[in-house]
């Protein structure tokens, strides 16, 4: 059975959610320190700020075809927002699951 293209952004998002939020099990203790989040995912509304101007000024488009309609702005689909939350919530249950575990970078 095919997906439907409209729902692979919010389904790539997802699976990246999915693959690592077994790292709070696991000891990152990222979603249990809400205050840091917060603080750990703050730049990331630059960034959004940022493509919202790109969008604006016509440098860059959201393919309408891979997203399912709701736009938080012209042009800026839900799914494009809930990027900017996903991957460095992603990236940071990774990195905090690698310094719990003590793994050094060796020469």
């Amino acid at each position: 059975m095919a997906v439907p293209t409209d729902w692979h952004y919010l389904l790539v998002l997802a699976g990246c959610v999915a693959v690592t939020l077994p790292l709070e099990f696991a000891g990152a203790r990222v979603y249990r320190r809400p205050r840091a989040l917060a603080a750990a995912l703050a730049p990331a509304a630059g960034f959004l700020v940022w493509d919202l101007i790109a969008i604006a000024a016509g440098v860059w488009s959201i393919d309408p075809r891979y997203t399912l309609g709701p736009e938080l702005a012209p042009g800026l689909p839900l799914e494009e927002a809930l990027f900017f939350v996903v991957i460095p919530l992603c990236a940071l249950l990774t990195f905090e699951t690698v310094r719990r575990l003590g793994v050094r970078d060796h020469p």
